[in-house]
């Protein structure tokens, strides 16, 4: 039988990007040049925030913002967010397949016609394993719902988020 990321691939061939979200399958269509470009516009805005004075010295988040790479998540699901963040670079052997650590935070931007996707399932997916921050873009409304554990903010973009990994986006 063939294997996950295997099939995965396959899609990608041919225009098609799989994600298995709980067990679900879910076929989406490559994103347009509109989506791909919230996506660098908002990458270019990532930065380590900074600390206020007087405030005890923590480990510096790097800040590394990943496009559209696969995840495979502990329960065995496998999702591509439109951003993944971490603040160390994922080990060598990752960079060979699919990413096994968990992102800090993540950002999506809604596509047309995928928003209960990414408006509903995803935040809730992402936040259930750990994710500390799901933020996602809607370039058709200018909305932005940013998620933590127990509370959901609505902006209207452009607004700066301080991420809890110690990162800083402007979405």
């Amino acid at each position: 039988m063939m294997d996950l990321l295997e099939l995965a691939a396959r899609a990608d061939a041919i225009g098609v990007k799989l994600e298995v979200m709980n067990g679900l399958p879910i076929w989406e269509a490559f994103p347009s040049w509109k989506h791909q470009e919230a996506i660098d516009r908002i990458r270019n805005t990532f930065k380590p925030t900074p600390q206020a004075s007087g405030q005890a010295s923590l480990e510096t988040c790097a800040c590394i913002h990943i496009p559209d790479v696969y995840i495979i998540f502990p329960d065995g699901s496998l999702k591509r967010p439109d951003v993944a963040i971490y603040c160390h670079m994922p080990s060598e052997e990752e960079k060979e397949t699919a990413l096994r650590t968990i992102p800090e935070a993540v950002i999506e931007v809604v596509s047309k016609g995928y928003e209960i996707k990414d408006l509903e399932m995803n935040p809730l997916f992402y936040l259930s394993h750990g994710v500390k921050d799901v933020v996602v873009f809607n370039p058709s409304t200018q909305g932005v719902s940013h998620f933590r554990r127990n509370k959901r903010n609505y902006y209207t973009s452009p607004f700066t988020i301080k991420l809890e990994c110690g990162c800083t986006v402007t979405v």
